[in-house]
């Protein structure tokens, strides 16, 4: 039997961009807030709280995931409860002891995404310091001035040999930075990941979601997905 893989639509800020990214059926949505470096897509506590509410009220089965660059752990834990999300990817520069802090004191209650940037053959032991620490590691690109969002692809074939890496720990792998509907299919099949992130890929030419680009990614990735089954289904 074929797995799917896993598919985020990241970078929601606002319920126009919230409903056309649900209508592709994604499996989350990301809401970016509480930042240390650059990002159009960022949204206030108050409006992703927003954000998340309306998912509820759908009653969308979608997963929802606070995206910060906070570094301490109280800061990060207090802003996933105000807004009322089911994940947390911690993107930025947090130390592995805040991230422990924040994986211990979620007791399995909320999954913890910790973002990992493919710069180079390093990321092998960035991700080896973080593994015991999250449930799922997102390999993203970098810029001098952004964290993620930045729009670029990095070496897949690093990104691969870490998911190569993680299958005896069994620790979910997806795979961000650059994609859209037209690369998702190739970095798919370089990668195999367990889920693949997409946020500025299916934005329109104002930076809002566009719903045709958020279904042609989805319906790719999942298509893509068919040819193989994800390794990290634990």
């Amino acid at each position: 039997m074929t797995e799917s893989v896993q598919v985020k639509i990241c970078g929601i800020r606002s319920a126009g961009d919230l409903r056309r990214a649900l209508r592709a059926k994604p499996d989350a949505v990301g809401f970016i807030c509480g930042v240390t470096a650059f990002s159009e897509d960022e949204v206030s506590a108050e409006e992703a709280g927003e954000l998340s509410a309306l998912v509820a009220e759908l009653a969308v089965p979608v997963k929802r995931v606070l995206v910060t660059h906070l570094e301490d752990a109280d800061d990060i834990l207090a802003l996933a409860d105000r807004i009322g999300v089911d994940a947390i990817q911690v993107h930025g520069l947090v130390s592995t002891d805040n991230l422990r802090k924040v994986y211990a004191r979620t007791d399995g209650c909320r999954e913890i995404i910790r973002a990992v940037h493919v710069l180079d053959e390093g990321a092998f032991a960035d991700v080896e310091a973080v593994a015991d620490y999250c449930d799922v590691i997102l390999l993203d690109s970098r810029t001098p001035d952004r964290l993620g969002g930045t729009g670029q692809t990095h070496d897949w074939r690093i990104s691969n040999k870490i998911v190569e890496s993680q299958k005896d720990r069994g620790k979910r792998v997806v795979l961000a930075g650059g994609l859209d509907p037209d690369n998702v299919r190739a970095a798919i099949d370089a990668v195999k990941p367990f889920g693949v992130d997409v946020n500025s890929g299916v934005d329109d030419a104002e930076g809002d979601k566009s719903e045709a680009a958020c279904v042609a990614f989805v319906e790719a990735a999942r298509e893509a997905a068919s040819t193989y089954r994800p390794a990290q289904q634990h």
